[in-house]
């Protein structure tokens, strides 16, 4: 089956096996917006662990299957070159790159 990404990012095969493996998952994925969909890719691939990327695929599951369709607390996708990051984005970036568990 044919699952499609977002309005950046391709859907990375761990995410869609654990997709195709849900029904649950897959109603939602099929329901959400490309732009939706990105913001899941996204938040999923940015990790730095697979140990924490496999984290977040367990927890997009258990958001979608509670009906939410967008992760939450999250930024977006730095990767989308179509408009520029909000202030509140590059605020939450610039912390970021100043912290130092980050710079580990």
């Amino acid at each position: 089956m044919i699952l499609p990404g977002g309005v950046v990012h391709d859907l990375p095969d761990d995410m869609k096996r654990a997709i195709l493996a849900d029904k649950k998952m897959l109603a939602v994925w099929q329901d959400i917006s490309p732009l939706a969909r990105n913001e899941w890719i996204c938040w999923t691939i940015s990790c730095a662990k697979p140990e924490t990327r496999a984290k977040h695929i367990v927890v997009m599951r258990d958001k979608m299957h509670k009906g939410e369709r967008r992760p939450c607390c999250w930024v977006g996708c730095t990767h989308r070159t179509d408009k520029p990051l909000s202030r509140s984005a590059q605020w939450v970036l610039s912390k970021q790159a100043k912290s130092p568990a980050r710079a580990q």
